[in-house]
């Protein structure tokens, strides 16, 4: 494909600061995109802040017409996706571009060399790093802003996508679950929760301030074991885990995390936050301004009026899996939610062939309102 289109990768602040600020140019008319913010993006992508750079190779590219930034993509590899799926796989994430095919082949074309330079021979992403971080391209669902920690993008994405050889990989279900006015899932659920609840050896309890460490590392265990078997994951290291929470941390409720414990061991927990994308936006990606923490008040004053909440994350040790923690955790995370005003939930992501994950979340009142998609194609 002739194009005037150039890549190169990202070398220096100046221009780690351009692969940083670019998407302002891709969003700039977009009333539903919600800026990160750029003190955490630059901490995401220093191999100094970030544990995931102890484990994986990251590669930043940008793309230039006339010597203007118009797209950006990083290339991973993993070792760990190796080891658990024994398939020469490499990840790729992070892309924003204008809507130009040319440049976006360019860029897919350079983190497809990259990695076949590793020895990988296909590229599945979008994923940033891995799936313990966002995942996916937004195929459905565009009429509403994106919730914490899930990916929002333009509506010509899965289209630049497909014109460059991408074929679908799998797709990723976003679920959200009005309030009932009296907080308790419909009496079918209510029925398996209680049972579970009241199970003489299991223990249902929020996350514990006062045995924070305690308690992260006990999710940090389950997490791994719960999903060592799920499509394209990689187990985390403390470390990555230990990050993910601390990042977490300021905004994160106690109340509305819950573990459960078998036989005083824990054996479940599922992870809920408040949204923060609600209070984000207002900062419009900075935390201050000239010096002033203008984007820091900003998102104090908005953190009053949040009035969704996200399960993250939820994990059941093997052996326990008959037992129907998952959904008791959820509906005591769900009690707690309506004491505390929330009106919504969102269980995000679900992989779209977890049969069993979405109809439980169906029978809670869950409705289908968003799809992500993975792409692949090989790396030649």
């Amino acid at each position: 494909m002739t194009t005037t289109v150039t890549v190169t990768p990202v070398r220096g602040r100046r221009e780690t600061t351009s692969f940083i600020r670019f998407p302002y140019t891709v969003y700039r008319n977009d009333p539903l995109w919600v800026a990160p913010l750029e003190r955490e993006q630059r901490a995401f992508l220093d191999a100094r802040r970030n544990p995931f750079h102890e484990v994986g190779r990251v590669e930043l590219f940008l793309a230039r017409r006339h010597g203007t930034v118009v797209g950006r993509i990083a290339a991973v590899a993993d070792p760990r996706f190796h080891e658990r799926h024994d398939e020469r796989c490499g990840q790729f994430g992070l892309f924003e571009c204008v809507d130009d095919a040319a440049a976006a082949a360019a860029l897919f074309d350079a983190a497809s060399g990259w990695a076949a330079g590793q020895g990988l021979s296909r590229m599945l992403g979008p994923l940033s790093f891995s799936t313990n971080h966002e995942c996916g391209v937004l195929v459905d669902g565009f009429d509403r802003p994106p919730t914490m920690l899930m990916p929002h993008n333009p509506a010509y994405y899965p289209e630049l996508f497909t014109r460059c050889g991408f074929t679908k990989a799998k797709d990723l279900l976003s679920w959200r679950v009005p309030m009932p006015a009296d907080g308790e899932p419909p009496a079918v659920v209510r029925r398996a929760v209680e049972r579970a609840l009241n199970a003489p050896d299991v223990c249902v309890r929020p996350l514990d301030p006062r045995r924070f460490d305690a308690d992260v590392a006990a999710m940090h265990d389950i997490y791994n074991d719960s999903w060592s078997e799920n499509y394209a994951s990689v187990p985390m290291t403390g470390r990555e885990f230990t990050h993910a929470i601390g990042q977490m941390k300021p905004l994160l409720r106690p109340e509305l995390v819950q573990i459960a414990e078998v036989h005083g061991r824990p054996a479940a927990f599922t992870l809920v936050m408040p949204d923060t994308n609600q209070a984000l936006a207002a900062a419009r990606g900075r935390l201050t301004t000239y010096g002033l923490p203008i984007g820091l008040v900003r998102i104090r004053h908005a953190s009053r009026r949040i009035d969704r909440i996200r399960a993250i994350a939820t994990g059941t040790r093997k052996e326990h899996r008959a037992r129907g923690l998952a959904g008791a955790l959820l509906t005591q995370a769900q009690r707690t939610a309506f004491r505390l005003g929330y009106t919504e939930t969102e269980l995000s992501w679900m992989l779209e062939d977890n049969r069993d994950a979405n109809r439980s979340t169906k029978a809670f009142g869950g409705i289908h309102f968003r799809t992500h998609r993975l792409y692949e194609r090989t790396t030649a």
